[in-house]
């Protein structure tokens, strides 16, 4: 249980839904900002307005997964009132209040440390990602079934990288029948590609792999699918960029060669809202458990 503890929930969307829904069973005390437009309520949980929040009795602030913008704007889905995370309201919080974002910029690094706090990115969690990767796959096959006129069984797919999520694109496109070749740079991830009974390459050779492939799905966030690597794409490829905003992808190009290319970040909260939210809602459970004993000295 979570009695005790005070939590603002500021801003996201239907993900953050499953978050409240948990802690309010766990008896936390929730004050909800950015959520006036919602209908549903839910028992311990106050709808406010930032200059009604009490900061100097919260014990954690739960921002939606992309944080804030680089002016401090936080997304608000259930609500029209702009809502603005800024030094002032966190230098008010106590010295054991903690932040959690899915994800950070820059304006939210320099937040915390101009004021002291400790902040935690649920997204670069290795349980999370895991986790998540589940619904991006789904959604990724959604993606590619609905913009692609060949069946998935038979296309050659190029995945780029080989991370949390480039590893269950792969394996999961490859027991649909395609033939899954993998762009990595770690000598150790080329070996798990052979291990995985895929065709591994290293990402400097990406301009030669793509001359055959029906699909691209790229998972690494940084200008990788460059104009001379498209220009080496039959017309027909369909381009997937998963890495968050702005990708790794050079749209304007993609464009131009009239090659479809889709910036896709984020898709657990768009394909699975309420699965995303319980992952999420199941890790800051126990991380706000631990903040409750070892932060505000409270037993479980």
């Amino acid at each position: 249980m979570l009695t005790g503890l005070n939590v603002a929930v500021i801003g996201g969307d239907a993900r953050q839904l499953e978050v409240i829904r948990k802690l309010t069973e766990l008896d936390t005390k929730l004050f909800l900002i950015g959520f006036d437009q919602l209908d549903h309520g839910f028992t311990g949980a106050t709808k406010v307005k930032m200059d009604e929040v009490p900061f100097q009795e919260i014990d954690a602030i739960i921002l939606p997964i992309p944080g804030t913008n680089q002016e401090g704007i936080v997304e608000t889905v259930f609500s029209n009132e702009e809502v603005i995370l800024t030094e002032e309201l966190i230098n008010q919080t106590p010295s054991h209040c903690t932040i959690y974002s899915g994800i950070s910029n820059s304006y939210l690094d320099n937040l915390v440390q101009s004021t002291n706090k400790k902040l935690v990115q649920l997204f670069k969690r290795d349980d999370v990602a895991i986790y998540n990767s589940i619904p991006t796959v789904e959604g990724t096959l959604m993606m590619v079934i609905q913009h692609t006129d060949i069946t998935i069984h038979g296309s050659t797919v190029a995945v780029l990288g080989l991370g949390r999520v480039g590893m269950s694109v792969a394996r999961t496109f490859s027991a649909l029948g395609a033939k899954v070749k993998v762009g990595a740079r770690d000598t150790a991830d080329l070996a798990r590609i052979t291990e995985m009974g895929l065709e591994p390459f290293h990402i400097d050779h990406l301009k030669d792999k793509v001359t055959d492939i029906d699909v691209c799905i790229n998972t690494i966030p940084a200008m990788i699918v460059t104009a001379k690597v498209i220009s080496n794409m039959p017309a027909h490829t369909l381009i997937v960029d998963l890495a968050s905003k702005p990708g790794g992808t050079d749209f304007r190009y993609a464009e131009k060669r009239g090659i479809k290319a889709l910036l896709a970040p984020g898709l657990p909260g768009i394909v699975a809202p309420k699965t995303a939210g319980q992952i999420v809602a199941n890790v800051l459970t126990q991380l706000l458990n631990e903040l409750k004993i070892d932060g505000k000295g409270l037993s479980s």
